[in-house]
């Protein structure tokens, strides 16, 4: 049986986007599950927007991701490197099939503008026919191609379609597809900068590199009758199709900025885990049976399969990206999550924030609030009053706890006694502080809330934040007495 082969092939012409990974993601599952080989190849034929900064973008986004390729950037004395389109051009790949094509009959130079090809598609439009190129090039004699060119007109080369009949897809996805072949104009399979374009390069490549099955999105479909029929032309059998459905923002519209990051970067700057993003994409046109969610990447390469792949547009759910995260965060343990986290710091270049905090003090930190991290840009504001050398009081904390009229009266009077008797605490564990605190309401007879948001407040200068006891244990007792005593100083 014939090893399978599929290819991620992105352009480079701005930010790696949730869509382009979710492509990336499901040929990367398909190759694993298959145990296959998985190509990236950089198609920068457009000469305009491709970019080398683009380029580092896919590579570093595709790195995080941990998708790694068997071939691609990097194998260039692989039999079939190289792996950007433009190079590929320089090495006069796609001329070959261009000279053979054009000796068949099967393509030809057409000299027509594009404001000429524009006025060609209105009128046709105008007469209720398809918006079409009529393919006047077509039958040029040699004389009046001589002529275009004294005219100084530069010729593109288009593929000659079928004029009848229709082309079939067998999609993986969407079973038969049938395409009128009187609606397909003839197709420029090369620019006149003499640069091939998107439909004819990534024919040339995938059969140039033995390329088994195509997964793309579906907003590929108008383009693959037009490979089918080059790859006819050619004499080649096609690749296996399957179109994956579209990601639709939360309002029904095709993914853009306004939904959310359009580079997949950005999420790694948030705080997002690389699995997390991979598990959630998973989900978007792709389940099981029993509709599991959570799933770890061992378990996704094991269970993927085309078969279970959707039709229907997905939604994207930032709020569900969100919550799958926090599962991620949470199934982890506290070594883990600090290791993580000192990653993330080095990649948003914050790695100053914790220089002179006590590392073993934050894993602890860490572990108590542990199931409140989401996204681990949480983590410093979480655990932050841990650090300072004066406590940071949130404005409206001290004016609800401390200060109002209600309560400062309560709360200068627990603070006073709790720096007096805490500093002759014995046992500063949290089940004795909290017996403490349980003891000394009931000695006032005030309810418990008056006793620990009062001592919250001043340890911490915030009304939330992880179990009080706890928090106080971890914090010790010279520092919690220290900071009750500046909060009485200050308020009081």
């Amino acid at each position: 049986m014939k090893e399978v082969r599929v290819r991620f092939a992105p352009s480079p012409t701005g930010d790696l986007h949730i869509g382009g990974v979710r492509t990336a993601l499901f040929n990367w599952l398909f190759a694993k599950n298959k145990g296959g080989k998985f190509i990236l190849r950089i198609e920068d034929t457009d000469e305009a927007r491709s970019t080398e900064a683009s380029i580092q973008v896919i590579l570093d986004a595709m790195k995080w991701l941990q998708l790694d390729w068997n071939e691609g950037p990097g194998n260039e004395l692989s039999k079939y490197a190289p792996y950007y389109q433009m190079k590929r051009k320089e090495r006069g790949i796609y001329q070959k099939y261009l000279d053979d094509l054009i000796t068949k009959g099967l393509a030809y130079l057409c000299y027509c503008t594009s404001e000429e090809v524009d006025e060609i598609r209105k009128k046709a439009q105008a007469n209720k026919l398809p918006p079409k190129y009529d393919g006047r090039c077509r039958h040029l004699t040699t004389e009046q191609r001589l002529q275009k060119e004294k005219e100084g007109r530069k010729a593109v080369i288009r593929f000659k379609m079928p004029d009848t009949g229709v082309t079939v897809l067998d999609d993986l996805i969407r079973g038969r597809v049938e395409f009128d072949n009187s609606l397909l104009d003839d197709l420029v399979i090369m620019k006149a900068s003499g640069v091939p374009t998107y439909n004819f390069a990534c024919v040339i490549d995938d059969y140039l590199m033995d390329i088994t099955h195509v997964l793309r999105g579906d907003d590929h479909i108008p383009n693959t009758p037009r490979q089918i029929q080059i790859y006819n032309a050619l004499g080649w059998k096609t690749p296996e199709f399957a179109h994956m459905a579209m990601i639709l923002g939360s309002d029904g519209a095709r993914l853009s900025k306004r939904h959310g990051h359009t580079s997949v970067l950005e999420y790694r700057k948030e705080g997002y885990l690389q699995e997390a993003l991979i598990n959630y994409l998973a989900l978007l046109g792709w389940s099981t049976e029993d509709s599991q969610q959570i799933f770890t990447i061992e378990e996704l390469v094991e269970k993927f399969s085309t078969g279970r792949c959707g039709s229907s547009p997905s939604i994207f759910d930032p709020e569900k990206l969100l919550w799958l995260n926090g599962e991620k965060i949470r199934s982890k343990s506290v070594e883990q999550i600090y290791e993580l986290f000192v990653d993330w710091l080095e990649y948003t270049d914050n790695e100053k924030i914790i220089d002179d905090w006590d590392k073993d003090l934050l894993k602890k930190a860490i572990a108590l609030e542990h199931d409140k991290i989401k996204l681990l840009k949480d983590i410093p504001y979480l655990v932050d009053f841990f650090f300072v050398r004066e406590v940071v009081y949130n404005d409206e904390a001290v004016k609800k706890v401390l200060l109002s009229e209600k309560s400062k009266d309560t709360a200068k009077i627990v603070l006073i006694e709790s720096a007096e008797r805490l500093k002759n605490q014995q046992d500063f564990s949290s089940d004795a502080l909290e017996k403490y605190a349980r003891d000394l309401t009931t000695e006032k007879g005030i309810k418990t809330g008056q006793v620990f948001h009062p001592i919250r407040v001043a340890i911490s200068g915030r009304t939330q934040g992880p179990s009080l006891f706890h928090m106080m244990e971890l914090m010790g007792k010279d520092e919690v007495v220290k900071r009750i005593n500046a909060t009485v100083s200050k308020f009081f």
